[in-house]
C-alpha cells in the first residue's frame, strides 16, 4: 500500500490515472451498446484507421489527436453508411476501412523515414506519458460522450434491441446509430494513449462483455462495465508500476482476468 501511495505523487502518475478512468468508463459505457448490437469490432477497425491518421499527424508535424479525432470520426460514418451504398455486410466495411487505414500509415512511415518512436508510442501505447493538455482533452471529451450517453439513452436503448419498434416510436435510427459511431470513434482515438492501436478494442469489449455475464438488467450491466472498465485501468496501471510492466498490456490483462472470473461464477 505504500509503493502505491509514494507512485501517486508523481504528477505523471496522478496525469494517467485521471485520463485513463474518464476513457475507460466512457469506453465501458458505449461497448454495452456495441456488443448488443453486434458492432464490437467497430473499434478495432476505427483503431486500425486510425494508424493512417497517426501517421499523418506526425509526418505533418502536428499533434495526433487534433488530426486523428476528426478523421476518425468521418472514418466511423464511412463504416457506418458503406452497406447501405454497396452490396456488403457491415463487417466487410470495417475490415476495408481498417486495410485502407493500416496501408496509408505505412505509406506515410515510409516516407518519413520509418517507424519512429512517437509512432510506436501509439501503437502499443503510453498512459504514462499522457501530457497535461491531453489529459485535459481526454476528460473533456470523455465528459462530452457521458452527456451525449445520457441526454440520448432512451433512443439509444431502444435502438439497440430493436430498430423497428424504435422507428415506430417516433425514432430514426440512423441518427442514432451515427451519434453511436461518432461517440466511438472519439473513446477509441482517446484509449489508443492509454493501451495503443493494436489494443484499444479491448477497453469497448472486455467490460462490456463482462458486465453482461453478471447483470440482468440493462442499467446495471452498464454501470457494472463502466465500474470493471475504470478498475481494470487503475489495477492494470498499478500493477505495470510494481512489476515495471508495459501499462497497456497489463490493463488489458486486468480485463482478461475480469472476464475470466466472471465464467467462472456462472460455471
Amino acid at each position: 500500500m505504500r509503493e502505491v501511495m509514494e507512485f501517486l505523487r508523481f504528477a505523471f502518475v496522478q496525469r494517467a490515472l485521471l485520463a485513463g478512468v474518464f476513457i475507460a468508463v466512457g469506453c465501458g459505457l458505449l461497448g454495452v451498446f456495441l456488443v448488443l448490437r453486434r458492432h464490437s469490432m467497430m473499434g478495432d477497425g476505427l483503431a486500425h484507421f486510425a494508424f493512417a491518421t497517426v501517421g499523418l499527424a506526425l509526418w505533418l508535424g502536428w499533434a495526433p489527436l487534433w488530426v486523428s479525432l476528426p478523421l476518425v470520426a468521418l472514418a466511423s460514418l464511412v463504416i457506418l453508411h458503406l452497406p447501405s451504398r454497396a452490396a456488403m455486410y457491415g463487417d466487410a466495411a470495417i475490415g476495408m476501412v481498417s486495410a485502407v487505414g493500416v496501408a496509408i500509415g505505412v505509406l506515410l512511415s515510409s516516407l518519413g523515414g520509418g517507424f519512429s518512436v512517437d509512432l510506436f508510442s501509439f501503437l502499443f501505447g503510453d498512459i504514462l506519458a499522457v501530457s497535461r493538455a491531453e489529459a485535459g482533452l481526454a476528460v473533456g471529451l470523455a465528459a462530452g460522450v457521458f452527456a451525449a450517453i445520457l441526454l440520448a439513452y432512451h433512443e439509444l436503448f431502444a435502438v439497440t434491441f430493436d430498430d423497428t419498434s424504435a422507428r415506430v416510436a417516433g425514432i430514426r435510427p440512423e441518427r442514432v446509430n451515427r451519434l453511436l459511431a461518432v461517440l466511438t470513434a472519439l473513446m477509441v482515438v482517446l484509449g489508443i494513449r492509454v493501451v495503443g492501436m493494436l489494443l484499444v478494442s479491448s477497453l469497448l469489449i472486455f467490460p462490456a462483455v463482462t458486465a453482461l455475464q453478471l447483470c440482468r438488467s440493462f442499467r446495471t450491466a452498464l454501470l457494472a462495465s463502466a465500474a470493471l472498465s475504470a478498475l481494470s485501468v487503475v489495477l492494470g496501471l498499478f500493477v505495470a508500476l510494481w512489476l515495471n510492466l508495459p501499462a497497456g498490456a497489463t490493463i488489458v490483462l486486468v480485463n482478461a482476468a475480469f472476464f475470466s472470473a466472471s465464467l467462472l461464477r456462472r460455471a
